[in-house]
C-alpha cells in the first residue's frame, strides 16, 4: 500500500526536477549556447548514470549497439531543439512544446492505423486518438500565439520539434526495454549521444569562455536531469498507473509558477488556455495510448 501512495509523490518530485532543470537551462544560457549546454548536460550525466548503474549492478555492454545509436541520436536532437526552445521563449511555453510527445505518439498510432489499414479494427479508438490530435494542435496554436506576436515563432516551432523528436525517443525506449535493455543503460547511452552531438555541434557554433558565475548552473543541470529520472523510473516501479503517467504534466504547472517568480514571466490568457488544453490532451493521450500499448515504460527528458 505504502508504495501505491509514494508513487504519485515520486512523480510530482521529478515534475519539480524537470521544472527547475529549465530554470537552470535558462540562467546558463544567458552565456552558454544550445550546444554547449546539451555538451555539459550528456558529460555531467554521464559520470551520474555511470555510478549509479554500478550502484545497481548494472554492465554497460550492450548487444543492441544499433538501437543505443537510435535512441541517442533523436533523444540529444529532442534536448538540442527544447534547451534552444528554453534559451528563447517563456519557460512555461518551452516546457508545453516538449510535453507535447503523447500528443505525437497519438498521431503517429493514428498515422500508422492509416497507412496500414488498420482504422476499421478500432474505429472508435482511432477516431478518439483523432480528436485528441487535433485538438493538442489547436492548444499548440494558442500556447504559440505570444510568440508569433514577439517575432519567436521559430524558437516556437524548435520548440515543438522537440516534442516530435521527444516522441520519436520515447517509442525507441518503449522498444529497448521489450528488448530488456535495463534503465540505467539506456539513459547512459543517451548521455553519452548528448555529449557526441553537443561536441560536434560545439565545432561550428564555437564555445564560451570559462565563466564561474554561468558554470555553477552546468552541474545542476545534470543532476536534476538525473534526480527527475530517478524519481520517475521509482514511480513506475510497482506500475505506470493512470494517475502516475497523468500526474507527469504537473512540470508545466512548476515550470508556469516558477517562470512568473523567477523570470517575472506574463503570459496572456490564451497562453494559459492553450496549455490547459494541451495538458488534457496529453492526459486523454496517455489513457488511450495504454490501452493501445500496455505496460510503457516512462518517458524521458
Amino acid at each position: 500500500m505504502k508504495k501505491s501512495v509514494h508513487q504519485p509523490l515520486w512523480m510530482l518530485v521529478a515534475a519539480f526536477a524537470f521544472a527547475l532543470m529549465g530554470v537552470c537551462v535558462k540562467f546558463a544560457s544567458e552565456h552558454y549556447n544550445a550546444m554547449e549546454l546539451v555538451a555539459y548536460r550528456g558529460l555531467v550525466s554521464i559520470v551520474i548514470m555511470f555510478f549509479w548503474a554500478r550502484s545497481l549492478g548494472v554492465s554497460l555492454k550492450t548487444q543492441r549497439v544499433g538501437m543505443h545509436a537510435w535512441r541517442g541520436i533523436i533523444g540529444a536532437i529532442s534536448l538540442l531543439a527544447w534547451f534552444y526552445a528554453l534559451q528563447h521563449l517563456p519557460l512555461a511555453t518551452a516546457m508545453t512544446l516538449n510535453y507535447m510527445s503523447s500528443v505525437w505518439i497519438a498521431a503517429f498510432l493514428v498515422g500508422g492505423a492509416l497507412m496500414f489499414g488498420r482504422a476499421d479494427q478500432q474505429g472508435a479508438q482511432n477516431s478518439l486518438l483523432f480528436a485528441t490530435v487535433l485538438a493538442g494542435f489547436g492548444g499548440v496554436v494558442l500556447v504559440l500565439r505570444p510568440a508569433f506576436e514577439a517575432n519567436q515563432l521559430w524558437a516556437g516551432l524548435i520548440g515543438m520539434m522537440s516534442g516530435v523528436t521527444a516522441a520519436l525517443a520515447y517509442l525507441q525506449v518503449t522498444a529497448l526495454s521489450r528488448a530488456g535493455e535495463p534503465e540505467a543503460r539506456v539513459v547512459f547511452y543517451f548521455a553519452v549521444a548528448s555529449l557526441i552531438l553537443g561536441a560536434a555541434g560545439m565545432a561550428f557554433t564555437g564555445y564560451s569562455a570559462w565563466s564561474t558565475r554561468h558554470a555553477i548552473w552546468i552541474v545542476p543541470i545534470g543532476l536534476l536531469a538525473s534526480i527527475g529520472q530517478l524519481c520517475m523510473t521509482r514511480a513506475y516501479a510497482s506500475g505506470a498507473t493512470m494517475l502516475v503517467a497523468n500526474l507527469q504534466y504537473s512540470g508545466i504547472v512548476f515550470a508556469a509558477t516558477l517562470g512568473m517568480i523567477v523570470f517575472g514571466d506574463q503570459l496572456p490568457l490564451t497562453a494559459w488556455l492553450g496549455m490547459a488544453v494541451i495538458i488534457a490532451s496529453g492526459i486523454a493521450a496517455t489513457i488511450l495510448r495504454n490501452r493501445t500499448i500496455p505496460n510503457t515504460p516512462p518517458e524521458e527528458h
